[in-house]
């Protein structure tokens, strides 16, 4: 729901501002609205097509929740994508000029509202914008490489909430351990006698005793004549405490034993483990994946290969400076008392995957509502530097509108009653803040500054072998007033 609403409003909104720069520089309703559609609308074809990739691609994570929410949430996304581009001409179309107020319909085609002359910006404030930026991501995504992942218990609620007082009950009267207790399964080597079986529980519990981590031992039950024996092992710390991770990694390292007896460790603390251990595999895959498809997709829109490097490596940036800053609060406990986080621990295991998915599709929106400009002023015959600053201008409104609202909405999440929607929250909003003003604003125009023409670079052959998409509306217009150009025959896309 989150993704339709906040993704359609940013769609409309790309298309709603490019119409209504149109028609105030002069163009009349009928041809503004197709232009838009063609343009603006082309960007968000393919800017909704790279979050449904995101999206549709956590299935390799394994988890059938994931799964279903991706697939749900990439079915919410195609219909927001076919409601901006058919609905919202349609709706443009009936309102005709009354989409502007009464001022600036008197004062359409005025000088005002023509391209102000462009300058391209120095090369010393591109390198002091690229170098400043990315030193500043990289510093905050530190905090990242002590990530760890688990699945909140208790002590993460709200004070107030009845489960952080049964946790906090629990945990003063009878240990921490016994809020998240392991179930060890011993298989014997063979049915022992009627007499022996308490002999054997009796050394099996001894055994597990003897860690330093484990403040109880209690046989629960015999299975199948004694061969199998199960015990209950309280930890002397909670479920998601780094000794009873390490406690679950001990007791399953035992197994088999000397003897030939088979352990097996069960229980709320191991099955975080687990989870959290099957989601950090996937997740070098899940990004190769979607960085790979996403990579063809930004090839064909911008006939470009540096443009979706340059692209790939900004989103990468904002997300490890995400996890960065969601580790120092969650993980750390910085700025706690703030955001009202009283017991640091583990990060949310499936966090970093959604915050992954999510956060790329947004920034490919970003890329794509600025350097389809770029790209556009280019094409139509500004050069390379010049049109960095004329996308820059045409789309940067659009994309400080389409932030704030993602924001607003991600960061409403940040002071939930729920200790497991807290760090999404926190870390969709400060992962939407850095890639949309530090990366979008500031090093992709940095570094389409620095590259010059080269940014536009395509290999002859595969120039000839991708379709062209024409996202710069060049087949649709021989005159090009929203970017200063004068009016000239149209320059073919990729020329």
């Amino acid at each position: 729901l989150i993704l339709w609403l906040g993704g359609g409003i940013d769609y409309a909104l790309f298309i709603l501002h490019r119409h209504r720069k149109q028609v105030l520089a002069g163009a009349t309703v009928e041809d503004s609205i197709p232009l838009a559609n063609g343009t603006a609308g082309n960007a968000v074809v393919f800017a909704g097509s790279t979050v449904i990739v995101a999206l549709l691609a956590l299935a390799v994570t394994g988890i059938p929740f994931l799964a279903v929410m991706g697939a749900v949430a990439a079915g919410c996304v195609a219909v927001a994508v076919l409601v901006s581009v058919s609905f919202t001409p349609a709706l443009l179309g009936l309102l005709g000029e009354r989409i502007l107020s009464r001022g600036a319909r008197a004062r359409i085609g005025h000088e005002a509202h023509r391209a102000a002359a462009l300058r391209p910006m120095s090369t010393r404030s591109a390198v002091l914008m690229g170098l400043g930026g990315t030193v500043a991501l990289a510093v905050i995504a530190i905090p990242a490489l002590s990530m760890r992942l688990g699945l909140p218990d208790g002590s993460q609620d709200e004070i107030t909430s009845p489960q952080y007082r049964a946790h906090a009950v629990i945990a003063q009267n009878f240990g921490e351990g016994v809020n998240g207790p392991l179930l060890v399964v011993a298989e014997l080597p063979s049915t022992p006698a009627d007499d022996e079986i308490l002999g054997e529980q009796a050394r099996l519990a001894e055994l597990l005793a003897d860690y330093e981590d484990v403040a109880a031992v209690a046989p629960v039950a015999t299975i199948d004549d004694g061969r199998i024996l199960t015990f209950q092992v309280v930890p002397q710390d909670g479920p998601s405490s780094e000794s009873t991770e390490a406690l679950v990694h001990d007791l399953r390292a035992l197994s088999p034993l000397p003897d030939g007896t088979v352990l097996g460790v069960a229980g709320m603390a191991s099955g975080n483990i687990d989870i959290s251990a099957k989601l950090a595999d996937v997740l070098p895959v899940y990004l190769a994946l979607v960085v790979g498809l996403s990579m063809v997709i930004l090839v064909v829109v911008f006939r470009s290969l540096l443009v979706p490097v340059i692209a790939t490596g900004g989103f990468v940036l904002s997300l490890f400076a995400a996890l960065g800053a969601m580790t120092a609060v969650y993980q750390w406990g910085w700025l706690g008392s703030i955001l009202d986080v009283h017991n640091p621990g583990p990060v949310l295991s499936f966090a970093p995957i959604l915050i992954m998915g999510v956060l790329f599709g947004l920034a490919m929106d970003y890329q794509l509502f600025l350097v389809s400009g770029m790209r556009e002023a280019y094409v139509h015959g500004l050069p390379a530097r010049t049109a960095v600053v004329s996308g820059l201008r045409a789309g940067r409104a659009v994309v400080t509108a389409a932030a704030i609202i993602m924001i607003s909405v991600f960061g409403g999440f940040v002071f939930s009653h729920l200790g497991m929607v807290r760090p999404l929250g926190f870390g969709l909003a400060i992962g939407v803040l850095f890639d949309a003003f530090v990366v979008r604003m500031l090093l992709v125009p940095s570094a389409m500054h620095l590259f010059g023409e080269k940014a536009w670079w395509l290999p002859a052959w595969l120039e000839k072998v991708l379709p062209n998409v024409d996202i710069e509306g060049a087949a649709l217009e021989r005159s090009h007033p929203i970017h200063a150009v004068e009016e000239r025959e149209a320059i073919p896309a990729g020329a």
